[in-house]
């Protein structure tokens, strides 16, 4: 009788435990999970047809319910890890380089002992799932078959869970079926690799034209800051350490005579995927579902890279992250590609993404060097430091003339780097630092004497972890722009930004939306603003209607075409990144 009450347990538990948020962990639950009752079922059908449970028929069972206590476990973890569900047709495309670059704080023989646990983990959960099956095959269905009381209790049962399944009762007692799992990844996979499946779904690209002439010859910087998410302002634990970085860094900006001005938008990933918000952001298409954006690689869609091209700029991708060939380039077209390598940073490595911010941002400026008289730079900069697992942050420089050299650092500084350890179970901690120093070298780099001037554009490219943000965050991200450029200012002001580092909380839209605000505040339309447009009163953070403004205004609605060879048609839109404008 007590094997059979273990194995009754053991095999609801696998279709029903909870994360013991946010680690690998799982706890117990005490609802009836939907398999483990269809599970049942089948036994007590089979008993009663041919009197017994074969072999074939227990090692079919075993495999199947394997691939249902694999499932549960994804489906409760993934989330707890990056905030969202586990996408398939994306995360197995970058698992293998996930796996490589976390297995480099390991030997080869502590690989091997992890591969080896791991093995022996999944047959020991196998023979489990086996063995239990077996005991409920042979002792308990026929002992249900002969007692009512059994039959009654199982015909209960069954109903919550059908009852449950069908939406006619929604019952607090029965778990959710592992089966959608199966079914949501089997659609996403068979739209991505299909022919043509999900073409039709590719949204026409934005008009993305713009003279650029506001910006006066200005150098643009796009510097996306990797994990950085609207949870730095929400959760007061975050705030109380990076507000004052954030507020060192508009000083920095004030000093030299510069504005920051700051809003949210919604990203198009969250927890990881930053690539989906970078291109999401670059060609104004919303590239939220993954499929959209691999699909969109195959095209020859224009992005905003081409409209500073046209008007004269020369464009600068700076990839730190990239130890590895990155075929993806070849769509983005940079005038110039960097990645990890070509940088040649001699320094001491820190940790599994090792060269930091700080050196990628000073050696651009050494390999392609501000030029007052020569052609603009457009840099497209997403950073690394502060991507999981946070850990070890390296030491700020304050002499910026010694962050190329062979050593950067002192001895005693980058000992007490390296110190701090990767922990996958303490994260928070890592990421406050890690963001932290991100805003310390981004003032550091305002104090610096700028050859040409420039607009600074931050913002994030995804929350971070679900471990940090907590459940149900949203998927929103600041957005910092640095100009001493009035006029530029001022027309951010009128789509919702504010002076200073606090945004107003309400979202301006989503990021691929950002870009074509971008292109019409640095355009020379004179179209005055409507006045159904509300302008913002940074000082009380209500919207006020606004004064009729000179010619150099922008129109939020004007129509913007933009012309590129070998693409799809495209329809000139009103433009609106928030439907209040």
């Amino acid at each position: 009788m007590t094997k059979v009450v273990l194995a009754l347990l053991f095999l609801n538990f696998l279709t029903s435990f909870n994360n013991v948020w946010p680690t690998p962990m799982v706890q117990p639950d005490t609802r009836i999970g939907p398999e483990f009752a269809g599970l049942w079922l089948i036994l007590l059908l089979l008993v009663a047809l041919f009197g017994r449970v074969g072999r074939g028929a227990i090692a079919v069972l075993t495999g199947l319910f394997l691939l249902v206590a694999i499932g549960r476990y994804v489906d409760v973890t993934v989330p707890a890890w990056l905030g969202r569900k586990l996408n398939l047709y994306w995360d197995a495309y970058h698992l293998p380089k996930f796996l490589d670059v976390a297995s480099q704080e390991y030997v080869w023989w502590q690989i091997v002992g992890i591969i080896a646990a791991f093995i022996a983990g999944f047959w020991l959960l196998t023979w489990l799932i086996r063995a239990c099956i077996k005991v409920l095959a042979e002792h308990a269905a026929p002992y249900a078959l002969r007692s009512p009381t059994a039959m009654i209790v199982t015909i209960f049962c069954l109903g919550m869970v059908i009852a449950n399944l069908t939406k006619v009762v929604a019952s607090p007692y029965v778990a959710g079926p592992v089966f959608p799992v199966y079914q949501r990844q089997a659609h996403l996979l068979a739209a991505g690799l299909l022919p043509g499946r999900f073409r039709a779904d590719l949204p026409e690209s934005p008009p993305l034209a713009s003279d650029l002439k506001l910006l006066g010859g200005a150098e643009v910087k796009v510097v996306f800051l990797e994990s950085y998410g609207a949870t730095t302002y929400e959760r007061e634990d975050l705030f109380g350490v990076i507000h004052p970085a954030r507020q060192r860094l508009e000083q920095a900006a004030n000093a030299q005579g510069r504005q920051m001005l700051s809003a949210f938008v919604k990203a198009a990933a969250f927890g990881g995927a930053s690539d989906l918000s970078h291109l999401s952001f670059l060609s104004g298409i919303d590239l939220t579902d993954p499929i959209r954006h691999d699909l969109l690689l195959t095209t020859d869609r224009p992005t905003i890279l081409d409209t500073f091209e046209q008007a004269g700029y020369r464009t600068i991708g700076l990839y730190p992250a990239m130890s590895w060939e990155w075929p993806e380039k070849s769509f983005y077209d940079f005038d110039h590609y960097l990645d990890a390598p070509s940088l040649d940073y001699r320094g001491p490595k820190f940790g599994l993404w090792w060269l930091p911010d700080q050196y990628s941002m000073a050696r651009i400026d050494e390999i392609y060097p501000p030029d007052p008289d020569g052609k603009p730079r457009f840099l497209f900069y997403p950073t690394i430091t502060s991507h999981i697992p946070f850990r070890p942050t390296p030491p700020y420089q304050p002499d910026w003339s010694r962050v190329t050299s062979e050593k950067p650092f002192s001895d005693e500084a980058t000992a007490k780097a390296m110190a701090d350890k990767i922990d996958w179970h303490d994260l928070f901690v890592g990421y406050i630092n890690t963001i932290e120093y991100t805003f310390r070298w981004l003032a550091g780099y305002q104090e610096q004497p700028q050859p040409r001037e420039s607009v600074l554009i931050l913002l994030g490219d995804h929350q971070p972890a679900g471990g940090i943000t907590g459940p149900n965050a949203t998927w929103d991200v600041p957005v910092h722009i640095i100009t001493s450029n009035e006029t530029i200012a001022e027309r951010l002001r009128l789509y919702g930004f504010v002076d200073g580092v606090n945004p107003q909380r309400e979202s301006l839209g989503h990021i691929s939306e950002l870009s074509q605000l971008l292109l019409s505040v640095f355009d020379s339309d004179g179209t005055e603003v409507a006045e159904a447009v509300p302008v913002v009163d940074s000082s009380k953070g209500q919207a006020v209607k606004p004064a009729s403004l000179s010619s150099s205004s922008v129109s939020p609605r004007a129509s913007m075409q933009v012309p590129h060879n070998n693409t799809s048609p495209r329809r000139a839109t009103d433009f609106s990144i928030n439907s209040r404008l």
